[in-house]
């Protein structure tokens, strides 16, 4: 599925929390510059996946290569600086902070040290990493909200907000789990739209854990599809919808055959 420059390879990787297999011999690579999506039912070793390209979980065998470097013997807290940003399927920010502020938070990796430090509490007001939090406010449309507190705006903002304060980073690789989760409609298109743009206008590999298939759709040029833990499918949105393994997987294999009959 993937062109001659991934930038994302999982090679052979297995994971296991004591007797039981999450995920086994699992292969895929994620192509330069493109919107991935990862699927699967419930409990499949989607989220799993996540954690352990970020080191929340060591790995058990294989490898996970990103640009080439096998980033799965470097500690969790350095991933970042190799490139890998992520968002939680729960939200996580500061919800008694600013908009601002949270986006703020995102450059720490960047911007290391006492001063650092400092910024998102306001104790610095005018410098340039605050200044590119607000330009990237205002790009997304949302410079009005900036001195809002996050706790009390909508969740669909708030969605947008994490998205952005991940992008602070300057990731290579941004992982998204389940970023349209809780969405109403037109929420969910918004959010589609940045990160349309984030592929389209800053080259960022994108690989987005979702349920919804009309999103995936929507953004994903390509596609892995797993199940217990194992690849079970990849390829383009339309190609896995019609996998009899896919189909099984969603349906059972009575619903599945009667879809075919």
């Amino acid at each position: 599925m993937t062109g001659p420059d991934p930038i994302l390879i999982f090679d052979a990787v297995s994971k296991h929390f004591g007797g039981l297999a999450v995920i086994e011999d699992l292969s895929f690579s994620v192509r330069r510059g493109s919107c991935t999506g990862l699927i699967g039912p419930n409990g499949a070793g989607k989220t799993t996946v996540f954690n352990l390209i970020t080191g929340v979980y060591p790995i058990d065998t294989g490898r996970i290569l990103l640009d080439g470097v096998d980033i799965a013997r470097i500690p969790s807290r350095r991933r970042i600086h190799h490139g890998v940003a992520r968002n939680f399927q729960n939200i996580r920010l500061m919800p008694h902070l600013s908009a601002l502020e949270n986006i703020l938070i995102g450059q720490h990796c960047r911007n290391s040290g006492f001063l650092g430090v400092l910024q998102p509490v306001n104790l610095i007001p005018g410098n340039r990493w605050r200044e590119e939090a607000r330009a990237a406010l205002a790009e997304a449309g949302l410079a009005q909200i900036e001195n809002a507190t996050v706790g009390s705006l909508p969740y669909g903002l708030q969605k947008r907000i994490e998205l952005l304060r991940a992008l602070m980073a300057q990731p290579r690789l941004l992982l998204l789990d389940e970023p349209a989760a809780g969405l109403n409609p037109a929420e969910t298109d918004a959010l589609r739209e940045d990160i349309t743009a984030i592929c389209r206008d800053r080259g960022i590999t994108l690989l987005v854990v979702e349920h919804d298939m009309h999103f995936v759709d929507a953004l994903c040029s390509e596609v892995v599809v797993l199940n217990f833990g194992r690849k079970i499918a990849e390829g383009s949105p339309d190609r896995v919808r019609e996998d009899a393994l896919v189909r099984e997987a969603y349906l059972g294999t009575a619903a599945a055959e009667q879809t075919h009959a």
